[in-house]
Protein backbone atom coordinates (compact mmCIF):
# COMPACT_ATOMS: atom_id res chain seq x y z
CA UNK A 1 0.00 0.00 0.00
CA UNK A 2 1.49 3.61 -0.51
CA UNK A 3 -0.35 5.10 1.48
CA UNK A 4 0.44 7.76 3.67
CA UNK A 5 -0.64 9.66 7.02
CA UNK A 6 0.62 11.78 9.88
CA UNK A 7 -0.55 13.72 12.71
CA UNK A 8 -1.50 13.21 16.34
CA UNK A 9 -0.45 11.70 19.77
CA UNK A 10 -0.77 7.95 19.01
CA UNK A 11 -0.52 5.12 21.22
CA UNK A 12 -1.72 1.10 20.42
CA UNK A 13 -1.30 -1.97 22.05
CA UNK A 14 -3.47 -4.04 23.11
CA UNK A 15 -2.63 -4.22 26.64
CA UNK A 16 -3.04 -0.38 26.30
CA UNK A 17 -5.96 0.25 24.29
CA UNK A 18 -6.94 3.23 26.59
CA UNK A 19 -4.01 4.77 26.20
CA UNK A 20 -3.77 4.73 22.54
CA UNK A 21 -7.22 6.05 22.45
CA UNK A 22 -6.53 9.33 25.19
CA UNK A 23 -3.30 9.52 23.18
CA UNK A 24 -3.82 9.93 19.67
CA UNK A 25 -7.05 12.03 21.01
CA UNK A 26 -4.41 15.44 22.29
CA UNK A 27 -6.90 17.72 23.12
CA UNK A 28 -9.00 15.45 24.53
CA UNK A 29 -12.84 14.70 23.36
CA UNK A 30 -14.37 11.21 24.16
CA UNK A 31 -13.64 8.16 22.10
CA UNK A 32 -16.95 7.86 20.11
CA UNK A 33 -20.06 5.81 21.73
CA UNK A 34 -21.54 3.09 19.90
CA UNK A 35 -18.32 0.64 20.44
CA UNK A 36 -19.46 -2.59 19.61
CA UNK A 37 -19.01 -6.35 20.80
CA UNK A 38 -15.01 -7.07 20.88
CA UNK A 39 -15.89 -10.14 18.82
CA UNK A 40 -15.64 -8.17 15.65
CA UNK A 41 -17.46 -7.35 12.83
CA UNK A 42 -20.54 -9.09 11.63
CA UNK A 43 -21.32 -11.88 9.05
CA UNK A 44 -25.04 -10.73 7.91
CA UNK A 45 -22.91 -7.67 5.71
CA UNK A 46 -23.49 -4.07 6.65
CA UNK A 47 -26.94 -2.38 6.64
CA UNK A 48 -28.01 -0.43 3.89
CA UNK A 49 -28.24 2.92 5.53
CA UNK A 50 -27.57 5.09 1.94
CA UNK A 51 -29.95 4.98 -0.97
CA UNK A 52 -28.27 4.37 -4.45
CA UNK A 53 -29.96 4.99 -7.62
CA UNK A 54 -30.81 1.89 -9.95
CA UNK A 55 -27.96 2.08 -12.71
CA UNK A 56 -28.32 -1.36 -14.48
CA UNK A 57 -26.72 -1.42 -18.16
CA UNK A 58 -24.03 1.08 -16.57
CA UNK A 59 -20.11 0.35 -16.28
CA UNK A 60 -17.72 1.87 -14.70
CA UNK A 61 -13.95 1.67 -14.42
CA UNK A 62 -12.01 2.51 -11.22
CA UNK A 63 -7.94 3.05 -10.87
CA UNK A 64 -5.80 2.60 -7.58
CA UNK A 65 -2.85 1.36 -6.26
CA UNK A 66 -3.84 -1.20 -4.17
CA UNK A 67 -2.99 -5.38 -5.18
CA UNK A 68 -3.07 -8.31 -2.83
CA UNK A 69 -5.20 -8.43 0.32
CA UNK A 70 -6.19 -4.45 -0.42
CA UNK A 71 -7.42 -5.43 -4.08
CA UNK A 72 -9.09 -8.28 -3.11
CA UNK A 73 -10.58 -5.61 0.12
CA UNK A 74 -11.62 -3.55 -2.52
CA UNK A 75 -13.17 -5.85 -4.72
CA UNK A 76 -15.40 -6.96 -2.62
CA UNK A 77 -16.50 -2.97 -1.96
CA UNK A 78 -17.39 -2.67 -5.11
CA UNK A 79 -19.25 -5.98 -5.39
CA UNK A 80 -21.29 -4.77 -2.50
CA UNK A 81 -21.90 -1.44 -5.13
CA UNK A 82 -22.50 -3.47 -7.99
CA UNK A 83 -25.39 -5.63 -6.08
CA UNK A 84 -27.03 -2.76 -4.95
CA UNK A 85 -27.11 -0.64 -8.12
CA UNK A 86 -26.74 -3.15 -10.86
CA UNK A 87 -23.82 -0.82 -12.45
CA UNK A 88 -21.01 -3.24 -13.25
CA UNK A 89 -17.26 -2.13 -12.27
CA UNK A 90 -14.08 -3.32 -13.09
CA UNK A 91 -10.64 -2.40 -11.06
CA UNK A 92 -7.46 -1.74 -12.68
CA UNK A 93 -4.40 -1.24 -10.44
CA UNK A 94 -1.47 0.52 -10.88
CA UNK A 95 2.10 1.27 -9.62
CA UNK A 96 2.49 4.22 -12.14
CA UNK A 97 2.35 7.60 -10.59
CA UNK A 98 -1.42 8.07 -10.78
CA UNK A 99 -1.38 11.09 -12.39
CA UNK A 100 1.30 10.42 -14.90
CA UNK A 101 -1.35 7.00 -15.55
CA UNK A 102 -4.58 9.29 -15.54
CA UNK A 103 -3.04 11.70 -18.24
CA UNK A 104 -2.01 9.17 -20.65
CA UNK A 105 -5.65 7.55 -20.52
CA UNK A 106 -7.16 10.85 -20.97
CA UNK A 107 -5.43 11.45 -24.19
CA UNK A 108 -5.95 8.16 -25.07
CA UNK A 109 -9.91 9.13 -24.59
CA UNK A 110 -10.54 6.61 -22.30
CA UNK A 111 -10.22 7.61 -19.10
CA UNK A 112 -10.77 5.93 -15.23
CA UNK A 113 -14.62 6.87 -14.29
CA UNK A 114 -13.24 6.86 -10.45
CA UNK A 115 -9.70 7.38 -9.24
CA UNK A 116 -8.14 7.07 -5.53
CA UNK A 117 -5.79 9.32 -5.32
CA UNK A 118 -3.22 9.20 -2.42
CA UNK A 119 -1.73 12.83 -2.77
CA UNK A 120 -3.75 16.04 -1.59
CA UNK A 121 -1.00 17.88 -4.32
CA UNK A 122 -2.33 14.96 -7.17
CA UNK A 123 -5.92 16.38 -5.89
CA UNK A 124 -5.64 19.63 -6.57
CA UNK A 125 -3.14 18.57 -9.59
CA UNK A 126 -6.10 17.09 -10.91
CA UNK A 127 -9.03 19.76 -10.59
CA UNK A 128 -6.39 22.52 -11.62
CA UNK A 129 -6.08 20.74 -15.04
CA UNK A 130 -9.56 19.88 -15.81
CA UNK A 131 -9.47 16.69 -14.70
CA UNK A 132 -11.61 15.69 -11.58
CA UNK A 133 -15.44 16.37 -11.30
CA UNK A 134 -17.23 17.95 -8.39
CA UNK A 135 -19.61 15.32 -5.76
CA UNK A 136 -22.93 16.14 -6.42
CA UNK A 137 -25.33 16.78 -3.64
CA UNK A 138 -25.58 13.02 -2.85
CA UNK A 139 -22.09 12.23 -2.14
CA UNK A 140 -21.68 16.15 0.01
CA UNK A 141 -24.98 15.20 2.25
CA UNK A 142 -23.25 11.84 3.05
CA UNK A 143 -20.08 13.73 3.45
CA UNK A 144 -21.77 15.90 6.01
CA UNK A 145 -23.52 13.42 7.89
CA UNK A 146 -20.00 11.22 8.26
CA UNK A 147 -17.00 13.36 8.50
CA UNK A 148 -15.42 15.77 10.02
CA UNK A 149 -14.72 18.86 8.70
CA UNK A 150 -10.83 18.72 8.20
CA UNK A 151 -11.68 15.58 6.00
CA UNK A 152 -14.03 17.25 4.11
CA UNK A 153 -11.87 20.43 3.58
CA UNK A 154 -8.93 17.56 2.47
CA UNK A 155 -11.11 15.93 -0.63
CA UNK A 156 -12.35 19.90 -0.97
CA UNK A 157 -10.26 22.22 -3.51
CA UNK A 158 -11.02 26.07 -3.08
CA UNK A 159 -14.01 25.74 -1.73
CA UNK A 160 -15.87 22.95 -3.84
CA UNK A 161 -15.94 19.33 -2.96
CA UNK A 162 -14.63 16.65 -5.04
CA UNK A 163 -13.13 13.70 -3.34
CA UNK A 164 -14.32 11.51 -0.78
CA UNK A 165 -11.38 9.90 2.36
CA UNK A 166 -11.86 6.48 1.59
CA UNK A 167 -9.33 5.05 3.29
CA UNK A 168 -6.89 6.49 5.96
CA UNK A 169 -4.22 5.34 7.98
CA UNK A 170 -2.52 6.39 11.16
CA UNK A 171 1.39 5.96 9.98
CA UNK A 172 2.73 6.75 13.20
CA UNK A 173 3.03 3.50 14.97
CA UNK A 174 6.03 0.60 15.74
CA UNK A 175 4.87 -3.10 14.84
CA UNK A 176 7.10 -5.59 17.37
CA UNK A 177 7.57 -9.53 18.04
CA UNK A 178 6.49 -9.73 20.95
CA UNK A 179 8.36 -13.19 21.53
CA UNK A 180 11.71 -11.53 20.87
CA UNK A 181 10.93 -8.64 23.35
CA UNK A 182 10.32 -10.80 25.66
CA UNK A 183 13.17 -12.87 25.11
CA UNK A 184 15.78 -10.03 25.04
CA UNK A 185 13.83 -8.62 28.09
CA UNK A 186 13.08 -5.46 25.71
CA UNK A 187 10.12 -3.12 26.64
CA UNK A 188 7.82 -0.20 24.47
CA UNK A 189 10.00 2.73 24.19
CA UNK A 190 8.42 6.11 24.33
CA UNK A 191 11.44 8.22 23.23
CA UNK A 192 13.59 8.07 20.57
CA UNK A 193 16.59 7.61 23.17
CA UNK A 194 14.55 5.00 24.52
CA UNK A 195 13.86 3.14 21.01
CA UNK A 196 17.64 3.27 20.15
CA UNK A 197 18.12 1.44 23.44
CA UNK A 198 16.07 -0.87 23.07
CA UNK A 199 17.37 -1.67 19.35
CA UNK A 200 20.83 -2.10 21.12
CA UNK A 201 19.19 -4.12 23.64
CA UNK A 202 17.17 -6.41 20.94
CA UNK A 203 20.76 -6.48 19.12
CA UNK A 204 22.55 -7.94 21.68
CA UNK A 205 20.09 -10.78 22.47
CA UNK A 206 21.07 -11.57 18.58
CA UNK A 207 18.06 -10.20 16.77
CA UNK A 208 18.27 -7.46 14.14
CA UNK A 209 15.96 -4.90 15.56
CA UNK A 210 14.82 -2.74 13.05
CA UNK A 211 12.90 -3.89 9.67
CA UNK A 212 12.98 -0.83 6.42
CA UNK A 213 11.37 -1.37 3.49
CA UNK A 214 13.70 1.24 1.81
CA UNK A 215 13.11 0.01 -1.76
CA UNK A 216 9.39 1.76 -1.54
CA UNK A 217 10.46 5.82 -0.88
CA UNK A 218 7.56 6.22 0.47
CA UNK A 219 8.67 4.24 3.87
CA UNK A 220 11.83 6.83 3.88
CA UNK A 221 9.37 10.02 3.58
CA UNK A 222 7.18 8.82 6.88
CA UNK A 223 10.40 8.36 8.95
CA UNK A 224 11.51 11.73 7.96
CA UNK A 225 8.05 13.34 8.53
CA UNK A 226 7.33 11.10 12.28
CA UNK A 227 11.11 12.68 13.45
CA UNK A 228 10.50 16.31 11.89
CA UNK A 229 7.41 16.54 13.30
CA UNK A 230 8.18 15.39 16.48
CA UNK A 231 11.19 17.46 16.96
CA UNK A 232 10.38 20.63 15.01
CA UNK A 233 6.51 20.52 15.84
CA UNK A 234 3.52 21.59 13.99
CA UNK A 235 3.97 24.90 12.66
CA UNK A 236 7.60 23.99 10.92
CA UNK A 237 5.49 20.90 9.98
CA UNK A 238 2.97 22.92 7.87
CA UNK A 239 5.53 25.25 6.16
CA UNK A 240 7.99 22.69 4.90
CA UNK A 241 5.06 21.41 3.63
CA UNK A 242 3.88 24.10 1.66
CA UNK A 243 7.53 24.96 0.69
CA UNK A 244 7.32 27.89 3.01
CA UNK A 245 10.81 27.29 4.28
CA UNK A 246 13.22 25.74 2.50
CA UNK A 247 14.68 22.27 2.79
CA UNK A 248 18.04 23.11 3.58
CA UNK A 249 16.69 24.96 6.43
CA UNK A 250 18.63 23.88 9.76
CA UNK A 251 14.96 22.01 11.24
CA UNK A 252 15.73 19.80 8.55
CA UNK A 253 19.59 19.39 9.12
CA UNK A 254 18.32 18.33 12.82
CA UNK A 255 15.67 15.89 11.94
CA UNK A 256 18.50 13.69 9.53
CA UNK A 257 20.92 14.28 11.83
CA UNK A 258 18.13 12.03 14.25
CA UNK A 259 17.58 9.42 11.55
CA UNK A 260 20.99 8.86 10.90
CA UNK A 261 21.36 7.70 14.85
CA UNK A 262 19.55 4.70 13.19
CA UNK A 263 20.34 4.72 9.06
CA UNK A 264 24.16 4.52 10.15
CA UNK A 265 24.37 2.17 12.19
CA UNK A 266 23.65 -0.87 9.95
CA UNK A 267 24.00 -3.13 12.62
CA UNK A 268 20.55 -2.43 13.40
CA UNK A 269 19.11 -2.63 10.07
CA UNK A 270 17.83 -6.08 9.04
CA UNK A 271 20.43 -6.23 5.50
CA UNK A 272 22.54 -2.92 7.02
CA UNK A 273 21.25 -0.68 4.58
CA UNK A 274 21.79 -2.32 1.42
CA UNK A 275 19.52 -4.67 2.13
CA UNK A 276 16.89 -2.42 3.62
CA UNK A 277 17.36 -0.98 -0.31
CA UNK A 278 16.02 -4.11 -1.48
CA UNK A 279 13.00 -4.41 0.73
CA UNK A 280 9.89 -3.79 -0.23
CA UNK A 281 7.11 -3.14 2.26
CA UNK A 282 5.40 -5.94 2.68
CA UNK A 283 8.43 -8.17 2.48
CA UNK A 284 9.66 -5.45 5.55
CA UNK A 285 6.89 -6.72 7.64
CA UNK A 286 6.36 -10.53 7.18
CA UNK A 287 10.12 -10.98 7.83
CA UNK A 288 9.06 -9.61 11.13
CA UNK A 289 6.85 -11.98 11.99
CA UNK A 290 8.32 -15.10 10.56
CA UNK A 291 10.95 -17.19 11.42
CA UNK A 292 9.47 -18.04 14.82
CA UNK A 293 11.94 -16.67 17.51
CA UNK A 294 14.78 -15.85 15.17
CA UNK A 295 12.84 -13.85 13.10
CA UNK A 296 15.46 -11.10 10.46
CA UNK A 297 13.87 -8.18 12.22
CA UNK A 298 12.20 -7.64 15.32
CA UNK A 299 10.05 -3.93 14.97
CA UNK A 300 8.54 -2.77 11.61
CA UNK A 301 7.60 1.18 11.60
CA UNK A 302 4.46 1.84 9.56
CA UNK A 303 0.94 2.22 9.54
CA UNK A 304 -2.05 0.38 10.80
CA UNK A 305 -2.74 -1.27 7.67
CA UNK A 306 0.57 -3.01 8.73
CA UNK A 307 -1.84 -5.48 10.13
CA UNK A 308 -2.78 -6.70 6.95
CA UNK A 309 0.49 -7.85 5.83
CA UNK A 310 0.78 -9.61 9.05
CA UNK A 311 -2.18 -11.42 7.99
CA UNK A 312 0.01 -13.15 5.79
CA UNK A 313 1.76 -14.65 8.10
CA UNK A 314 0.95 -17.13 11.06
CA UNK A 315 1.52 -14.41 13.80
CA UNK A 316 -1.55 -12.72 15.04
CA UNK A 317 -2.11 -9.16 15.96
CA UNK A 318 -2.42 -8.39 19.51
CA UNK A 319 -0.52 -11.47 20.87
CA UNK A 320 2.16 -12.27 18.48
CA UNK A 321 2.71 -9.36 16.99
CA UNK A 322 1.60 -5.80 18.87
CA UNK A 323 1.90 -2.09 18.28
CA UNK A 324 3.54 1.25 20.07
CA UNK A 325 3.44 4.75 19.37
CA UNK A 326 6.39 6.11 17.62
CA UNK A 327 8.48 7.28 19.70
CA UNK A 328 8.41 11.64 20.88
CA UNK A 329 11.91 12.82 19.82
CA UNK A 330 13.99 15.92 22.36
CA UNK A 331 10.81 17.43 23.95
CA UNK A 332 8.46 17.26 21.41
CA UNK A 333 5.40 15.19 21.56
CA UNK A 334 4.72 11.92 20.21
CA UNK A 335 3.40 12.56 16.36
CA UNK A 336 1.10 10.87 14.21
CA UNK A 337 0.72 11.70 10.43
CA UNK A 338 -2.59 10.33 9.17
CA UNK A 339 -2.69 9.65 5.39
CA UNK A 340 -5.40 8.32 2.79
CA UNK A 341 -6.70 7.73 -0.28
CA UNK A 342 -9.22 9.69 -2.01
CA UNK A 343 -11.65 8.74 -4.50
CA UNK A 344 -12.61 11.61 -7.22
CA UNK A 345 -15.26 11.19 -10.43
CA UNK A 346 -13.18 12.02 -13.28
CA UNK A 347 -16.04 11.34 -16.06
CA UNK A 348 -19.88 12.76 -15.68
CA UNK A 349 -21.45 9.04 -15.46
CA UNK A 350 -24.02 8.47 -12.84
CA UNK A 351 -22.67 5.71 -11.34
CA UNK A 352 -19.35 7.41 -10.84
CA UNK A 353 -21.26 9.76 -8.70
CA UNK A 354 -23.08 7.40 -6.97
CA UNK A 355 -19.51 4.98 -6.45
CA UNK A 356 -18.66 8.37 -4.68
CA UNK A 357 -21.95 8.53 -2.18
CA UNK A 358 -21.58 4.84 -1.74
CA UNK A 359 -17.97 5.11 -0.42
CA UNK A 360 -18.67 7.96 1.82
CA UNK A 361 -21.29 6.10 3.76
CA UNK A 362 -20.85 3.76 6.42
CA UNK A 363 -21.69 0.71 4.54
CA UNK A 364 -18.64 0.80 2.06
CA UNK A 365 -16.49 1.44 5.13
CA UNK A 366 -18.14 -1.77 7.14
CA UNK A 367 -17.34 -4.01 4.27
CA UNK A 368 -13.43 -3.26 4.12
CA UNK A 369 -13.14 -2.83 7.70
CA UNK A 370 -13.89 -6.36 7.87
CA UNK A 371 -11.38 -7.64 6.07
CA UNK A 372 -8.53 -6.24 8.29
CA UNK A 373 -6.07 -3.24 7.42
CA UNK A 374 -8.30 -0.49 7.19
CA UNK A 375 -9.22 2.62 8.65
CA UNK A 376 -11.92 4.65 7.86
CA UNK A 377 -12.64 8.52 8.99
CA UNK A 378 -16.16 8.05 8.40
CA UNK A 379 -17.37 8.72 12.19
CA UNK A 380 -20.53 6.95 10.93
CA UNK A 381 -18.80 3.29 11.07
CA UNK A 382 -19.81 1.41 14.05
CA UNK A 383 -16.26 0.40 15.38
CA UNK A 384 -17.45 -2.98 16.25
CA UNK A 385 -16.49 -3.85 12.04
CA UNK A 386 -13.28 -4.31 12.98
CA UNK A 387 -11.81 -7.52 13.40
CA UNK A 388 -9.73 -7.06 16.48
CA UNK A 389 -9.11 -4.74 19.81
CA UNK A 390 -6.18 -3.31 17.96
CA UNK A 391 -7.17 -2.08 15.15
CA UNK A 392 -10.79 -0.88 16.98
CA UNK A 393 -9.29 1.19 19.11
CA UNK A 394 -7.23 2.83 16.86
CA UNK A 395 -10.36 3.70 14.55
CA UNK A 396 -11.83 4.81 17.82
CA UNK A 397 -8.76 7.10 18.35
CA UNK A 398 -8.71 8.50 14.93
CA UNK A 399 -12.56 9.55 14.89
CA UNK A 400 -12.19 10.65 18.84
CA UNK A 401 -9.23 13.47 17.86
CA UNK A 402 -11.34 15.11 15.31
CA UNK A 403 -9.51 17.69 12.99
CA UNK A 404 -6.73 17.45 15.43
CA UNK A 405 -4.41 15.59 12.68
CA UNK A 406 -1.51 16.39 10.11
CA UNK A 407 -1.50 14.83 6.82
CA UNK A 408 1.36 12.95 5.74
CA UNK A 409 3.71 15.50 4.04
CA UNK A 410 5.12 13.95 1.15
CA UNK A 411 1.43 13.44 0.04
CA UNK A 412 0.70 17.30 0.51
CA UNK A 413 3.33 18.45 -2.14
CA UNK A 414 3.43 18.20 -6.09
CA UNK A 415 3.81 14.35 -7.00
CA UNK A 416 6.87 14.88 -8.92
CA UNK A 417 8.90 15.63 -5.96
CA UNK A 418 6.44 13.74 -2.92
CA UNK A 419 5.01 10.88 -4.71
CA UNK A 420 6.95 9.44 -7.56
CA UNK A 421 8.93 6.39 -7.67
CA UNK A 422 13.16 7.24 -7.75
CA UNK A 423 12.18 10.68 -7.69
CA UNK A 424 12.37 13.96 -5.24
CA UNK A 425 12.17 12.97 -1.99
CA UNK A 426 11.96 9.38 -2.45
CA UNK A 427 15.10 8.79 -4.16
CA UNK A 428 16.97 11.58 -2.28
CA UNK A 429 15.66 9.50 1.25
CA UNK A 430 16.68 6.23 -0.65
CA UNK A 431 20.44 7.93 -0.88
CA UNK A 432 20.50 9.12 2.56
CA UNK A 433 19.69 5.89 3.57
CA UNK A 434 23.12 4.66 1.96
CA UNK A 435 24.79 7.42 2.66
CA UNK A 436 23.49 9.15 5.76
CA UNK A 437 26.54 10.81 6.95
CA UNK A 438 25.69 13.61 3.92
CA UNK A 439 23.06 15.50 5.61
CA UNK A 440 23.97 18.64 4.00
CA UNK A 441 24.29 16.69 0.00
CA UNK A 442 21.01 15.40 1.09
CA UNK A 443 19.34 18.91 1.72
CA UNK A 444 20.74 20.43 -1.30
CA UNK A 445 19.25 17.70 -3.67
CA UNK A 446 16.04 17.73 -1.83
CA UNK A 447 15.62 21.76 -2.22
CA UNK A 448 16.51 21.57 -5.68
CA UNK A 449 13.82 19.17 -6.81
CA UNK A 450 11.61 20.76 -4.43
CA UNK A 451 12.31 23.94 -5.86
CA UNK A 452 11.88 22.67 -9.51
CA UNK A 453 8.59 20.69 -8.58
CA UNK A 454 6.56 23.44 -7.06
CA UNK A 455 7.99 26.38 -9.78
CA UNK A 456 6.59 23.47 -12.45
CA UNK A 457 3.18 22.54 -10.35
CA UNK A 458 4.05 18.78 -11.00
Amino acid sequence: MRTTARMRKAVAVVAATGALALALAGCGGNDGDGDGPSGGASTTGPAETVRLPKLEGQTLQVVAVWTGPEQEAFTKVLKEFERRTGARVSYVPTQDAMLNYIGTKIAGGAPPDVAMLQQVGALHQAVERGWAKPADAATKAQLTRNYSRGWRDLGAVEGTQYGVYFKTANKSLVWYNTAVFENAGASEPKTWKEFLATAETISASGVTPVSIGGADGWTLTDWFENVYLSQAGPEKYDQLAKHRIKWTDPSVARALGTLGELFGRPELIAGGAAGALQTEFPASVTQTFTGGDAPKAAMVFEGDFVSINIAQTEAKVGTDAKVFPFPAVGDGEAPVVTGGDVAVALTAKPAAQALLTFLASPDAAAVWAGEGGFLSPNKSLDPAAYPNDVQRSIAKALIAAGDDFRFDMSDQMPQSFGGTPGKGEWKALQDFLKNPKDIAGTQARLEADAAKAYKSGG
